[in-house]
């Protein structure tokens, strides 16, 4: 199997990984002790229904999450106990990455909207075909 860059492919940058909570405020203790400390404040976006916190230190960044109040946008992930559920990469070309993304039957599940956690530049959604969410970020 060729496992080389596709040279068409988007230039990706790793950003964070997406952590789903019931509450973020009972999740917090568990990672100081893995050397996490917050980056930033805490973040409310209406848009996506969620409520955020990043998270820095003993490894990748995490994107603590929680539903605002009314949101059930974290609510299958929840349910089947899964709290790691995407992965976000910036891409300097965002309009050339969708498209791609789709061409290779990625398909978009939310998107692409401007996104709060990142001063209002726009993010999208994609599940990949083996069933991995990503989000893009337009860098």
């Amino acid at each position: 199997m060729d496992l080389s860059f596709p040279p068409d492919a988007p230039l990706l940058r790793f950003h964070h990984v997406g952590y789903a909570c019931a509450k973020i405020d009972r999740e917090l203790p568990f990672f100081q002790p893995l050397g996490y400390r917050c980056e930033g404040s805490r973040f409310f976006d209406p848009t996506f229904g969620v409520s955020g916190l990043f998270l820095v230190g003993g490894g990748p960044r995490l994107e603590l999450l929680e539903n605002l109040p009314g949101s059930s946008r974290l609510d299958p992930w929840l349910a089947q106990r899964v709290k790691c559920y995407h992965f976000a990469y910036e891409v300097a070309d965002f309009a050339q990455a969708i498209p791609w993304f789709l061409s290779q039957r990625s398909r978009i599940t939310f998107g692409p909207a401007p996104a709060v956690a990142f001063n209002g530049r726009p993010v999208v959604f994609l599940m990949m075909r083996n069933l991995q969410l990503i989000e893009l970020i337009e860098s």
